[in-house]
């Protein structure tokens, strides 16, 4: 299989190369792509370097998967380049998401809508979706689901190389260029991209879309306040989750130890964004039933934001599209 990653260079790109080799993905050829100032550089996939290079119609010749992870304007601009030319291009930009002929797919829960893929494109989901929606899927095959709520606490990885250069950079005492509205050193930020005239920051909007989607609940009610943190690689979701009807915490518990790439720690052991950084699992901890609200539970959920959610989910989707 001859296989394209845009953005190879980048922290998503440099991961998926590694995914790829963990999970022995069938790849004869690989092609490298990344901007101008990457191009010549070189990438190292199963003990071979691999020239870097600029996007051009040509390079996408003969591809039969392309991973996009290099921003929403480069995956506007080549997207339907590389699906012209013949490749299944799994987008983990935003730019696709909202697209109705564009499946945005978790594979453990909606791995079936990638044979839906009209335009050849099909959307990796938020990271904190991801791993959001891993745990609703569990509840949901149990319950139904009436309302989420959901805090998340964002690691600065999540803004790609520039938002870790930006936290070292502010704990090494330097003058950096920061992708982030106020310094993240010793800070939480309540502002993850663009803030809209009603308040709502364009982060917890995707959260609520993309959530919606991927259950196929358009009408489920979902609010997010979304964070960063000034932690490197992990990202955490404090849920509350709202539904038709009360459930045990130890029936919770069991819905979601059923639940394929969901982890639940053990009572005295909540997950923490150190320990899961580098597997691929969602975990899941500090599980309660609201006091007060008898179908309410609580739930807090930990995953590799760089894995999970974006570089293995991209590499999950395409094995689903190779299965297929």
């Amino acid at each position: 299989m001859k296989l394209a990653v845009l953005g190879a260079t980048g922290a998503v790109g440099r991961t998926i190369l590694k995914v790829l080799e963990e999970r022995n993905v069938p790849v004869d050829e690989l092609v490298p792509l990344a901007s101008a100032r990457s191009a010549g550089q070189s990438v190292c996939f199963r003990g071979r370097e691999w020239e870097v290079r600029e996007p051009t119609p040509e390079a996408f010749a003969g591809c039969d998967i392309a991973l996009f992870s290099a921003g929403s304007e480069r995956s506007r601009q080549w997207a339907p380049v590389a699906a012209d030319a013949g490749a299944v291009v799994i987008d983990n930009s935003s730019a696709w998401r909202n697209d109705p002929d564009v499946p945005l797919v978790v594979p453990e829960v909606n791995a079936a809508a990638v044979a839906q893929r009209a335009k050849n494109i099909i959307a990796n989901p938020n990271c904190a979706t991801i791993q959001l929606v891993m745990v609703l899927e569990a509840i949901r095959r149990k319950v139904r689901l009436r309302r989420v709520i959901a805090t998340t606490f964002q690691s600065v990885s999540g803004a790609g190389e520039a938002g870790i250069a930006a936290l070292r950079g502010e704990r090494n005492g330097e003058r950096v260029e920061s992708p982030f509205v106020a310094p993240i050193d010793g800070n939480v930020i309540p502002w993850i991209g663009p803030r809209s005239a009603d308040g709502w920051n364009e982060e917890e909007q995707k959260i609520r879309a993309e959530t919606r989607r991927i259950l196929s609940l358009p009408e489920l009610p979902v609010a997010a306040t979304c964070v960063r943190v000034p932690v490197e690689v992990g990202h955490s979701i404090s849920a509350t989750i709202e539904l038709s009807r009360s459930i045990s915490r130890d029936d919770a518990r069991a819905a979601l130890a059923s639940m394929p790439g969901v982890f639940v720690c053990d009572e005295a052991s909540d997950p923490l964004p150190r320990d899961v950084a580098g597997r691929d699992v969602v975990c899941v901890g500090h599980l309660r039933v609201d006091p007060d609200l008898e179908n309410a539970l609580h739930v807090w959920i930990v995953a590799d934001n760089l894995r999970k959610g974006a570089a293995t989910n991209a590499v999950q989707i395409a094995e689903a599209v190779l299965d297929a």
